[in-house]
């Protein structure tokens, strides 16, 4: 028992010790802040100085690339003669720019679904939803997808449709693709 109370008294000690500081920190806190607006007041008193001039920038030093003679950095570059690159071009596969576009053209395909078909007499129709959820009716020689993809045939459960990719020379490459049935 007196062991309990030797204790006690020791930690009653220590909590005594330890708030002193604190006491005596927040008794030195007052509300009167006279000294502090006097001071303030003093400094506010004092007559501002001249600011300093703002250093002169010097110009920096301009190089004009000259423009002749010089390959474009931002067209492909062409490895063969220009010749053969021109009529590759020109005898390759390309689509019409006459053409007017199909609805189903503004979509890239791999957002389309290939939802059913419709069958009447011997025609066959793919029916096509396109992200809005619209359902369009397709036929062979219809277009869809952005790369000029053009339904080639379609079956049950697949459509198959050829794609003209444009190639790094500024040609055209005939691709073939399918759109399959989502189950």
């Amino acid at each position: 028992m007196s062991s309990l109370l030797g204790r006690r008294n020791r930690l009653a000690t220590a909590r005594a010790i330890l708030m002193l500081p604190i006491i005596a920190l927040s008794a030195g806190c007052s509300q009167d802040m006279r000294d502090l607006r006097s001071y303030l007041q003093e400094v506010k008193q004092r007559p501002g100085g001249p600011i300093a001039a703002l250093p002169e920038m010097k110009p920096f030093a301009t190089f004009n690339y000259p423009d002749t003679a010089a390959r474009d950095p931002f067209a492909p570059l062409a490895f063969g003669e220009p010749e053969q690159t021109a009529n590759r071009i020109q005898s390759g596969p390309r689509p019409d720019p006459t053409r007017p576009k199909e609805a189903l053209e503004e979509y890239p395909l791999d957002s389309l679904a290939f939802v059913g078909t419709l069958r009447r007499g011997d025609q066959l129709w793919a029916l096509i939803r396109d992200p809005g959820g619209t359902i369009h009716r397709v036929q062979n020689g219809n277009h869809l997808g952005q790369h000029y993809g053009r339904v080639v045939a379609i079956s049950p459960r697949s459509i198959e449709l050829t794609e003209l990719i444009p190639d790094q020379q500024g040609g055209w490459l005939r691709h073939e693709g399918s759109l399959a049935m989502n189950d």
